[in-house]
């Protein structure tokens, strides 16, 4: 059953001669947060600088930053309670409380703190340069899984970002720009709704694809965004897996029969498609890497599925009580509109590895960056 995390203790009366007592110790414990929390920024850094001009990004709601804000869709996350723990709680758009994986990262390179989302319009030349996000949250491989949150399409997100080369081409000349997109580093995060929203919830899909087949068709999908950049120049990407999705707590709500005697526990049939997927992900990686890397060109893999999975087998010892539900609201359901200032919250988001129904929380996403800390690194160093 959920722990009743919805009901306050009551308030501990502390003895007169003890209050003083009780204060140091508490402003003790909060200098030492602030402390540990400085200093672990900097110990997930890169120690050397780096020649990485930008960071680029496509995809989903993992790595959008609220480019849905500024388009014609209901999937948003730009009020209260997301961003509640962003810097000055701003609910930005990012589907979570506070930062995503793509923000360490690009704090951990060096180029800055926040990728912000390029359909913003206040974004100056410097911002551009040093690395947007095109990615849609809503958004998949698959052209039809888009449209059903009219959200950017991966096609849309790749003609953005050739809007982008020609501002930057006005902004600092056309050989500099070559060079900027030549030493850029990019990333795509994206898949999970094409089986989660897509092909496991809708009729459509499965009367025309076997799950095996349909694997096939949202990879030829994801080949060609990269074939795609790797036209426009790109030299070096990222490629996130799919997370274990078994594990979403909206996906255990829809696929379990709950009891009061029975625990919320992941989904197998997803978790093992997603499994299927990054395999089959990696063996098609290598092969492009291996055709192109007399051109210079390098592609890395980034495991989510087993970065997630750790984080929910040892999850007592990393810090979070619930793993199965979201901070938000109940928890089961609750995501984008239905996350919204009237639902409950949680009284402690770093206990939760959900926010709301889907989404991580930073911390979680602060757990997965970690473990792709060796790739990063050695990203760095190739560089270099």
């Amino acid at each position: 059953m959920r722990k009743d995390c919805r009901r306050h203790s009551p308030p501990t009366l502390h003895p007169p001669h003890l209050l003083h007592l009780h204060l140091l110790l508490v402003l003790f414990l909060c200098f030492s947060n602030l402390i540990n929390k400085a200093e672990g920024g900097k110990e997930h850094r890169a120690s050397n600088k780096t020649t990485i001009s930008s960071l680029l990004v496509f995809g989903d709601s993992t790595v959008d930053p609220g480019n849905n804000n500024f388009i014609g869709t209901i999937f948003r996350s730009d009020f209260p309670p997301y961003g509640k723990d962003f810097k000055d709680q701003i609910p930005t758009g990012r589907f979570s409380n506070g930062r995503l994986g793509t923000d360490f990262l690009a704090s951990f390179v060096g180029i800055k703190e926040y990728i912000p989302p390029y359909l913003d319009p206040t974004l100056s030349t410097e911002d551009l340069l040093s690395g947007v996000s095109f990615a849609s949250a809503g958004s998949g491989f698959d052209p039809l899984t888009p449209t059903i949150s009219n959200v950017l399409d991966i096609p849309s997100q790749l003609e953005y970002f050739k809007e982008y080369k020609r501002r930057v081409e006005s902004a600092i000349g056309k050989g500099r720009m070559e060079n900027h997109i030549n030493n850029a580093l990019f990333l795509i995060s994206a898949g999970t709704n094409d089986f989660v929203i897509n092909y496991f919830t809708l009729p459509i899909r499965p009367k025309t694809f076997t799950i095996s087949a349909y694997q096939q068709f949202v990879m030829q999908n994801l080949k060609d965004l990269i074939q795609g950049l790797r036209d426009e120049g790109a030299q070096r990407m990222v490629v996130i897996g799919l997370p274990p999705m078994g594990c979403l707590p909206i996906v255990i709500t829809l696929n379990a029969v709950e009891t009061h005697n029975k625990q919320r526990k992941c989904i197998e049939k997803y978790s093992s498609v997603a499994r299927d997927f990054n395999a089959m992900l990696q063996t098609e990686l290598n092969s492009m890497q291996m055709k192109l890397a007399h051109l210079g060109f390098k592609i890395y893999y980034v495991d989510a599925y087993n970065a997630l999975t750790n984080i929910i087998q040892s999850h007592s010892q990393l810090g979070f009580d619930e793993v199965s539900d979201g901070c938000c609201g109940t928890g089961y359901l609750e995501a984008s509109f239905l996350c919204n200032p009237k639902s409950y919250l949680c009284p402690d988001t770093s206990r939760y590895v959900f926010f709301d129904s889907i989404h991580p929380t930073e911390k979680a996403y602060y757990n997965v960056f970690k473990a792709g800390i060796p790739t990063y690194t050695k990203i760095i160093q190739e560089f270099n």
